[in-house]
């Protein structure tokens, strides 16, 4: 990780709020999501991961599902997380940003005992994804109109 950012669990209201700031400008904003779409019920209970600058500006966020909420979205295994809404702001693209929130959300997945954690990849990064160890599986899809590939990592303890 680069030492001109961190990133946390986002513990309190205002780091939650930062993440929602963070996947409005990338899905709403940027890529055209509808808002009704990209904020769902699951968000109440995920786990949820912020990238932030040295003077504090959020630049990422992601979110981890656990329990029945990912049960729903990986096909029945409670040992699976589902990894979501992974998001860098174009400013802070290619920094490494969105590999260190991969790895933090991975970690809170280890810390929960999950021993695996899916994905659903936009198509274009999927190379992202193979790079960090997901491997995609089963057939490609639209979710927002956007094409998909369902992806999955086994977690190696550490």
């Amino acid at each position: 990780m680069s030492a001109s950012y961190a990133v946390r669990v986002a513990e309190d209201p205002a780091d939650r709020e930062a993440c929602f700031a963070v996947r409005k400008e990338v899905f709403v904003s940027e890529q055209q999501v509808p808002e009704d779409l990209e904020y769902d019920a699951y968000d109440a209970d995920a786990v949820h991961v912020l990238a932030v600058r040295e003077d504090g500006v959020p630049i990422g966020a992601g979110r981890l599902l656990c329990g029945a909420a990912a049960v729903a979205k990986t096909g029945g295994d409670p040992g699976v997380g589902s990894l979501g809404r992974l998001a860098v702001l174009k400013s802070a693209r290619g920094l490494g940003v969105g590999i260190a929130l991969v790895h933090g959300i991975e970690d809170a997945a280890r810390a929960r005992g999950l021993t695996a954690v899916d994905l659903h990849a936009q198509t274009h990064a999927l190379g992202f994804y193979e790079r960090l160890g997901y491997v995609a599986y089963g057939p490609e899809y639209l979710e927002a109109g956007i094409p998909h590939q369902a992806m999955r990592r086994s977690l190696q303890t550490l």
